[in-house]
């Protein structure tokens, strides 16, 4: 409040204050033995000045008096040379706020471990991986990360709030070694709390048979058969759909879905949520980096698209309201972010997914960046195991999927039950009714 009101008498006619520090550790073990280990500790102050519609930002990590000083001197001598933008500036009052209750956010757990018990805990999850089967022979090594910080937000319109997280993760990737081959994969969990983790040794146990199962892979014919995504492949799906969505995209015309408001974009087994209030959940927070309080958006309903994820100032360009979805660093203008951004499950197994395919293709691992957001058009290489009579015969790499997002999206034909977050952007297990995969 106080960087907010030097900022004012300094000759801001608006202006916001974000705070930011964290702890961060990591460790990696490989062959039982500590590979790299790190810690650290940061902090830092930034500042966005708006004079009229003229607006800069600049940040440091000296937060002494004289610092802050120099902080805002740089601050308001670049505003004097940015464009003028009537769109700029802070969030009506109305919107600022917070959102009530226990957001589950914080656990001291995190904090709490001492260094030799999370070195422990990658040992675990990486012995459990070699010994799950004599053909896991190698590793890439198992890393626990552990990181807790606090964020304070306050503007010139009233504004002051501020929240503590923590986070930590365990991932394993074996390497299974058979006939001559090699095949790696890996398995992860997430949580903002210790107790919330898979149990290590499990984790090891489905990373090792995760690599197991990729031996023997082999090339496909190309053909145009059902794609089944697991939900680590599709998470990686509703990434690409966050950022059509994103108010960024849209407001420039470079999203396949930017003139689609309220029309249908999706079969109607397809409801995709933001949310950035769930309890616990890897991208919850009380209020955006605006001050906006979060909320849930529902963006697509049984296929029709309800809203883009909006902060202020895309907002404001789509003649729409802010969904709370501002994020930034401590520099720079407000992006925008997703909070939770989720497939709502379907009613059907995993299993049954599988089973409802005579001839398809499980895709478990994708490759690469051939997605255009413009077009919509999407090629991607991919791994996985075949279908054969509604069940996973063998694997295959060396394959490429491809269609186009609008089709695709259309052609989802079943929804599994299996939705876990392992992180901010989350799927269960979803079937498309038909893909190009290109082989030989």
């Amino acid at each position: 409040v106080e960087v907010v009101e030097r900022a004012l008498r300094a000759g801001a006619t608006a202006a916001e204050c974000l705070v930011r520090e964290g702890r961060d550790f990591s460790v990696t073990v490989r062959l039982d033995e500590v590979e790299t280990l790190k810690q650290a500790a940061s902090k830092g102050l930034g500042v966005r000045a708006l004079v009229g519609d003229r607006s800069a930002s600049s940040y440091t990590s000296d937060f002494s008096s004289e610092g802050i000083g120099r902080l805002l001197r740089h601050a308001l001598t670049m505003a004097g040379y940015t464009s003028e933008d009537p769109l700029n500036g802070l969030p009506e009052p109305e919107v600022l706020g917070q959102t009530a209750g226990d957001l589950k956010l914080y656990w001291e757990d995190v904090e709490a471990l001492p260094v030799e018990q999370r070195i422990e805990v990658a040992r675990r999850g990486e012995r459990a991986a070699r010994g799950a089967d004599p053909r896991i022979r190698n590793s890439e090594g198992a890393c626990f990360e552990a990181a807790t910080g606090r964020r304070i937000l306050a503007n010139s319109r009233g504004f002051l709030g501020q929240y503590r997280r923590s986070y930590c993760s365990l991932s394993v990737v074996p390497i299974a070694v058979a006939n001559g081959g090699m095949q790696r994969d890996y398995w992860y969990s997430a949580s903002r709390s210790l107790a919330g983790l898979q149990d290590a040794e499990q984790v090891g146990r489905i990373a090792a048979g995760r690599a197991l199962r990729r031996l023997g892979a082999r090339k496909m014919e190309t053909c145009r058969v059902p794609v089944v995504f697991d939900p680590l492949a599709a998470a990686t799906l509703l990434g690409n759909l966050c950022e059509a969505v994103n108010g960024d995209a849209v407001y420039r015309g470079a999203s396949f879905l930017a003139k689609l408001l309220g029309e249908p974009v999706a079969s109607p087994h397809f409801t995709l949520v933001d949310d950035g209030t769930l309890p616990g959940g890897l991208g919850t927070s009380p209020f955006d980096d605006e001050g906006v309080a979060t909320r849930r958006t529902v963006v697509i309903e049984q296929g029709l698209l309800r809203s883009f994820l909006l902060n202020t100032y895309t907002g404001r360009k789509l003649n729409l309201r802010t969904t709370g979805n501002a994020a930034r660093g401590l520099a720079g203008n407000a992006g925008v972010g997703p909070g939770n951004f989720y497939l709502l499950p379907g009613p059907h197994s995993p299993q049954q997914l599988i089973g409802s395919v005579p001839r398809g293709f499980y895709v478990t691992e994708l490759i690469g960046f051939g997605v255009n957001l413009v077009t919509g058009d999407y090629s991607r290489g991919a791994a996985g195991l075949w279908i054969e009579n509604g069940e996973l015969a063998y694997p295959v790499e060396e394959v490429t999927i491809a269609g186009n997002l609008r089709e695709m999206l259309r052609g989802v034909e079943m929804i599994a039950n299996d939705l876990e977050f392992r992180s901010a952007i989350a799927s269960p297990t979803l079937k498309i009714s038909e893909m190009t995969v290109a082989g030989r």
